[in-house]
């Protein structure tokens, strides 16, 4: 090839590599681009799944703490559960108002005193580390109340007054007076018929059972 022609070869080349180069640079800037991403979702995902098992660890470790609770509790009420004075259904403590109270009466039987007492170191170990505290709930049948007792306007008057008691006896007993307090629901919320005296029987009754406890607010809140 003459002399000339080698030169616009040359040139030909040269301009090639002049009008191409700036391609590949971006090419290679949105590869690296690419890749830095992918790289930083990984990570994410990586750290998500790694929140992702803690978390269920966690919630592991509480649910067999909780299991551990409920079992200890199981045992503690064994005796009275195999005897039918006592129900234990989804952490609720049912005790049969006829072992706790005679008929229409807010006066604790030495029984059912004897009964509560046996109840407070299981329920000191199922309440211990948590963010909750003992409702004690009075129930009755939707009989009214008797014309010759003046101790009581009515069913939710003496329901309340038996919670109170069971709330005491507590207390006396050794529970914390900030782990436990009283609530009345008179005739309502009845577990059985009330056509039949086993049906009622059934209605009157005290339960216990763990609720949350309030949080307090701050002086910024």
């Amino acid at each position: 090839m003459t002399g000339e022609g080698q030169a616009m070869v040359d040139a030909f080349d040269d301009d090639g590599i002049e009008q191409t180069a700036p391609a590949w640079a971006v090419f290679g800037d949105l590869m690296s681009g690419v890749v830095g991403a992918f790289v930083l979702i990984f990570i994410a995902v990586l750290a998500v799944q790694m929140d992702l098992v803690a978390n269920l660890q966690a919630e592991i470790e509480k649910r067999e703490q909780e299991q551990a609770r409920r079992v200890a509790l199981e045992k503690a009420l064994a005796g009275p559960l195999q005897s039918g004075r006592v129900t234990l259904e989804n952490g609720r403590i049912g005790i049969s108002g006829n072992v706790l109270f005679d008929l229409n009466s807010d006066e604790l039987r030495p029984e059912g005193r004897q009964l509560l007492k046996s109840l407070v170191p299981a329920l000191q170990v199922y309440l211990a580390n948590r963010d909750e505290m003992l409702m004690v709930s009075g129930f009755t049948d939707d009989r009214p109340i008797q014309k010759g007792n003046l101790h009581f306007v009515d069913n939710l008057e003496l329901s309340a007054q038996r919670a109170l008691n069971v709330t005491r006896a507590l207390m006396e007993e050794g529970m914390p007076r900030s782990q436990v307090f009283s609530a009345a629901f008179g005739a309502e919320q009845p577990v059985a018929s009330n056509e039949s005296a086993e049906g009622r029987a059934l209605n009157r009754r005290v339960e216990m059972a763990p609720v949350p406890t309030a949080k307090r607010s701050g002086p910024d809140e």
